[in-house]
């Protein structure tokens, strides 16, 4: 989140896109979009903000859900509701109910049994004809959004949600003149969300995630210009200083004004401001840095050579397969080992690695990184690197997502902003909320 009073609109990608799904362009996005990129990097924003406005200004009809809304309940229950929300909506231009006695139980278009009452669809009425009835009651085009897409491997209502959606897609879209479903998938992990798409027994396979366009020099100029109004003249952020802390930070706006804010409050004098931006982002960059090698460091040779090929299978587009013959010889040839690991070494490695936090498996047994900054990193060999490479700007941000977002906010972390005291607030984790609208030094009151 940046400062509630500003709003960045991306109105022609989102143009892009919705043509794209439109079947208008040579982006052609009608057989799903998955668009990945890190928590907190404006994917939610775009979407509410450009992307649903631009879908409803053709008269389409939108759905959204987001699965990390309520990280608790299960993914498929989710989908369905949202469904179930957008159908109760129509509910005056469904047919009567059967009978006269108060009953909620109606008959959308004489196949879908469908009580008003209840949350979640009836037993035995699937999501391809909850879909097909919205379509038919709207008049209209669905396009259903669903944010962190990736949860839905976590279980088999969810899984099941995605394999149904794959089927009302093809339902309403094949052999059909105009077209009655569109959907767009969005994940913070590209490793995780590439599993509904890599593999033939998944439901998406041949569908490509391509990562979404991160925020650039116009949200920069924009954001610069925004903060610069509500400061004293002469002591003001330059555009170049602001654009570097943004990139180092992992294109987080919500991350950037947090730096910006604490400068401009307590520390600003204009000389400094440049110097300071600097200093917080490359502090915060060693501090998620250190994490990977905490982390890593304590592993066995086994396990880090685990980690290290699953990261490889990642970073090269391909399913992580950790008991073929080719993986296990991976695996040895990394770890040193003169024999071959059993597989069941593997599974004990993986288990471990699972219980550390640094392997994710979904509910069909597919393994993922639990953060790909730690692939990235592994693959970078940053340990030959310095802290102001800007090659390792690209996982720093993945990091972030594992930090609290408001570390910056600590009441009691000494000042100035140095390393030490970013990296003291940086692992004080306590959630306190955030006045967006308090005013920065020179701001009129």
């Amino acid at each position: 989140m940046v400062p509630r009073t500003f709003v960045f609109h991306r109105p022609t990608l989102a143009a892009s896109i919705v043509a794209g799904l439109a079947g208008e362009s040579l982006l052609d996005y009608s057989s799903g979009l998955f668009l990945a990129s890190p928590r907190h990097t404006g994917k939610s924003t775009f979407l509410r903000q450009d992307m649903m406005p631009a879908c409803e200004q053709r008269g389409w009809e939108v759905i959204y859900v987001d699965l990390w809304s309520s990280p608790h309940s299960d993914p498929g229950v989710l989908i369905e509701r949202a469904i179930m929300a957008k159908l109760q909506s129509y509910a005056s231009r469904i047919k009567q109910p059967l009978s006269t006695g108060g009953s909620h139980v109606v008959r959308l278009y004489r196949t879908l049994p469908w009580d008003q009452s209840q949350p979640t669809l009836p037993d035995g009425v699937t999501l391809v004809e909850a879909l097909q009835a919205l379509h038919e009651v709207s008049g209209y085009p669905v396009v259903l959004f669903i944010d962190e897409a990736q949860h839905a491997l976590n279980s088999e209502r969810g899984m099941n949600a995605m394999f149904a959606l794959k089927a009302a897609r093809d339902a309403l879209t094949l052999g059909v003149k105009q077209p009655g479903l569109r959907l767009v998938f969005t994940g913070s992990s590209r490793d995780k969300l590439a599993k509904l798409v890599m593999s033939r027994d998944q439901p998406f396979f041949g569908n490509t995630v391509i990562p979404f366009p991160l925020l650039g020099s116009d949200f920069i100029e924009a954001f610069t210009q925004h903060i610069n109004a509500k400061l004293a003249p002469g002591n003001t952020f330059q555009v170049t200083d602001v654009a570097q802390t943004f990139e180092h930070m992992g294109h987080r706006p919500e991350l950037l004004w947090e730096i910006v804010k604490r400068i401009a409050l307590e520390l600003g004098q204009a000389p400094e401001l440049g110097r300071l931006l600097k200093q917080g982002a490359n502090a915060v960059q060693a501090d998620s840095l250190s994490i990977f090698q905490a982390e890593y460091d304590p592993l066995t040779e086994l396990q880090q050579a685990i980690l290290f090929v699953l990261s490889q299978a990642a970073a090269e587009n391909r399913p992580f397969t950790p008991f073929t013959q080719a993986t296990l010889q991976e695996i040895q040839a990394r770890a040193g080992r003169k024999t071959q690991p059993a597989p069941s070494s593997i599974q004990r490695g993986l288990d471990s690695l699972r219980e550390k936090g640094l392997v994710w498996r979904s509910g069909r047994g597919v393994y993922a990184l639990e953060d790909s900054g730690m692939g990235e990193w592994l693959l970078s060999d940053d340990s030959e690197v310095g802290v102001d490479d800007p090659m390792q700007y690209s996982y720093v941000g993945n990091t972030l997502d594992r930090l609290d977002r408001d570390f910056l906010q600590q009441p009691h972390i000494v000042r100035p902003i140095t390393a030490d005291t970013l990296s003291e607030a940086l692992r004080l984790t306590n959630n306190m909320e955030v006045d967006l609208e308090q005013p920065l030094r020179g701001e009129d009151t």
